[in-house]
């Protein structure tokens, strides 16, 4: 068995961080079977992502993962998320404010869709949450506080950078949660946007279920080698 064709593993993620439905699927057809979830956020939003959602997964046999991040006033989240819902994805997801995510489940009341609250966006750091007037304090507590709130909302899982994950994992309400860490780079990636950073490996060794990882395997010479090579630390680890 080559590298590019070990079998996939839903622990990671691969975010389509493309612009359009046609780009999209010309690199899930490279990719092929070495990856059975996909991420599709704001960016592919009006180059066609709800479209490229739906297509991986009612024809592909994908599960999706749809991050649009959603924050407003109760009724128009809830409105939002009901919309979402009819589409049969796998995960959504909102900010981790309270209000944000009673709403987002309430919507997708009676749907298999998994709402996952954002905690602090993990290409933030402290300079960026003062510069944001957010409150002041240690990074990894405000995160953790944020997901314990939004478990308590009713949240199916959180995101969070992969240094939170263990102390959000630690926490009483978070049996049975998910945590979906961004910010992973396989050994010797740039950072690039990312500021708190980890390998999968140590990812999931902290605690998290699921990785996110964009740009070091849809930008590889080789995008299915890349990430069969992800999938072969991941079932290190």
């Amino acid at each position: 068995m080559t590298a590019a064709n070990l079998p996939a593993d839903d622990r990671l993620i691969v975010a389509l961080d493309v612009p359009n439905v046609v780009t999209g699927l010309e690199l899930t057809d490279r990719i092929g079977d070495a990856v059975s979830f996909y991420k599709i956020g704001l960016g592919m939003l009006t180059g066609g992502g709800l479209a490229l959602a739906n297509e991986l997964k009612q024809e592909h046999g994908k599960r999706i993962f749809l991050d649009m991040k959603f924050f407003d006033i109760p009724a128009t989240v809830e409105a939002a998320v009901r919309g979402i819902a009819q589409f049969d994805l796998d995960f959504l997801t909102v900010h981790g404010d309270p209000h944000v995510v009673r709403a987002a489940k309430e919507g997708a009341a009676g749907s298999n869709l998994k709402i996952l609250g954002v905690t602090i966006l993990t290409a933030m750091d402290r300079a960026d949450l003062d510069a944001s007037m957010i409150v002041p304090g240690d990074m990894a507590q405000i995160v953790t506080e944020r997901a314990s709130r939004a478990f308590d909302a009713g949240a199916d899982g959180v995101i969070a950078s992969p240094h939170e994950a263990a102390m959000i994992r630690a926490l009483p309400n978070a049996a049975g949660r998910l945590i979906v860490t961004p910010g992973v780079r396989p050994e010797g990636s740039a950072a690039n946007d990312q500021k708190r950073i980890a390998t999968p490996a140590e990812a999931v060794r902290g605690g998290a279920d699921h990785i996110v990882v964009g740009r070091p395997v849809w930008a590889a010479t080789d995008p299915a080698a890349a990430a069969a090579a992800i999938v072969r630390e991941l079932a290190s680890a």
